[in-house]
């Protein structure tokens, strides 16, 4: 039984959705940012309110002790993080950058509520979801490359 040598272009376009060039004008971007890292902190949050898993081996609810000098930290590690995303995505599709920004935030701010960390331990978390992102972006980039080569390649032969 021989395959079809046309795929359907309709599962071609479902199989790709997610990944699209986000262009647009500032406000958007500055718009998304703003909105997907409230829903991480927030998620975060509500997410420090329960213990998840036994006391012996879950991460703890929310330690005692002020939330919100880390609630804001987390909004403005997030909106950067949402600034660096929706920047590269304005350039080159990138695979879900909501869910990119949203699960590194959402960890962020339930491992800082759990645990109260010293600043410099809340640095680390965001040099670590800085990477993340950065790692995120870097195959996005690379993906835009090898494709452009392709194309060019295609096209001189």
């Amino acid at each position: 039984m021989d395959l079809p040598e046309t795929p359907n272009s309709v599962d071609t376009q479902d199989e790709h959705e997610d990944e699209r060039l986000r262009s647009g004008p500032l406000w958007r971007h500055a718009l998304w940012a703003a909105l997907v890292t409230a829903a991480g902190v927030t998620l975060g949050w509500l997410g420090a309110m329960f213990r998840i898993g036994p006391e012996e081996y879950g991460l703890p609810p929310a330690a005692p002790g002020a939330l919100w000098p880390y609630l804001l930290t987390w909004a403005v590690i997030g909106l950067g993080l949402g600034a660096i995303l929706r920047f590269v995505a304005a350039k080159v599709p990138v695979y879900s950058p909501s869910e990119a920004l949203l699960g590194t935030v959402v960890i962020g701010t339930r491992l800082s509520l759990g645990w109260r960390p010293e600043p410099l331990e809340v640095a680390g978390l965001a040099a670590a979801a800085l990477l993340l992102v950065t790692i995120w972006c870097a195959v996005a980039l690379r993906g835009a490359a090898v494709v452009r080569r392709s194309k060019d390649a295609s096209g001189v032969a």
